[in-house]
């Protein structure tokens, strides 16, 4: 049998109120928005988001953008999905790049072995890993402050170090990358990525994390709102006390 065609929940007036968030930042809304529903698994709906973002502009007021704009937000757009991958799953950031890419204007894709903003294949052939996995503990460190030691230390005494070393490799290669994404708009993916996933507890530090890489607190307020607000229109509720699983939260989400 096919797969299942779920109703379409991304509307105009959903897209609306999301650029309307007087706090959010300039630039942002578009790939939150695409980080939250490939984590959702509607990869499906990221070419409304995309679309949309190309005619109406990255800001709260229309204006439709020009060609090196356009291709800023499709550079911020992908990068946001991949570096969702450690946090939602890989196969997840591959079906939404490619639902990405099946509404990408040729002029604004990254062909390989062509010029790379992200300079990552450089990174990874070319640049010693000591230096990415030392940008990685820099990152870390900014993102969880005063507890970085602990939450690492916790994670190498998980039981097998090999979580340790995930962790260090995730931030290295992918999170520390700031050529496309700033500090904290990549603490918005991160935020992103969580929520859906009614993960509290790592929530909790990456809240704090995107304060501590330069977000004010209305922001990042208005980041975790608009993600609540996807998830809600996708069908995502609060869990009552006798429901045994379901699709939803099981707790209050997190919140500074």
């Amino acid at each position: 049998m096919p797969p299942v065609k779920l109703p379409a929940f991304v509307t105009p007036a959903l897209l609306s109120s999301i650029r309307g968030q007087p706090q959010l930042p300039h630039h942002s809304w578009y790939f939150i928005a695409g980080v939250t529903l490939s984590v959702l698994n509607r990869p499906d709906e990221i070419a409304n988001v995309f679309q949309h973002a190309l005619e109406t502009g990255p800001g709260r007021l229309d204006a439709k953008p020009e060609h090196d704009e356009q291709l800023q937000m499709a550079r911020k757009m992908r990068e946001a999905l991949v570096k969702a991958a450690p946090i939602g799953g890989l196969p997840k950031a591959i079906n939404a790049l490619f639902a990405l890419k099946a509404v990408t204007p040729p002029a604004l894709l990254d062909e390989p072995l062509a010029y790379s903003p992200t300079s990552r294949p450089v990174e990874v052939y070319d640049v010693p890993p000591s230096r990415i996995l030392h940008r990685g503990q820099t990152f870390f460190d900014k993102v969880y402050g005063k507890v970085s030691k602990r939450v690492m230390g916790q994670m190498d005494r998980s039981g097998t170090e090999d979580l340790g070393i995930t962790a260090r490799l995730m931030y290295g290669y992918i999170l520390s990358n700031t050529s496309v994404l700033t500090a904290a708009e990549s603490s918005f993916v991160l935020v992103a990525g969580l929520i859906p996933q009614d993960v509290n507890p790592q929530l909790k530090g990456h809240l704090k994390g995107a304060l501590n890489n330069g977000a004010t607190v209305e922001e990042v307020r208005a980041v975790r709102e608009i993600i609540i607000r996807i998830c809600e229109a996708s069908g995502m509720t609060r869990l009552g006390e006798t429901v045994p699983g379901g699709w939803g939260w099981r707790g209050e989400v997190a919140n500074l």
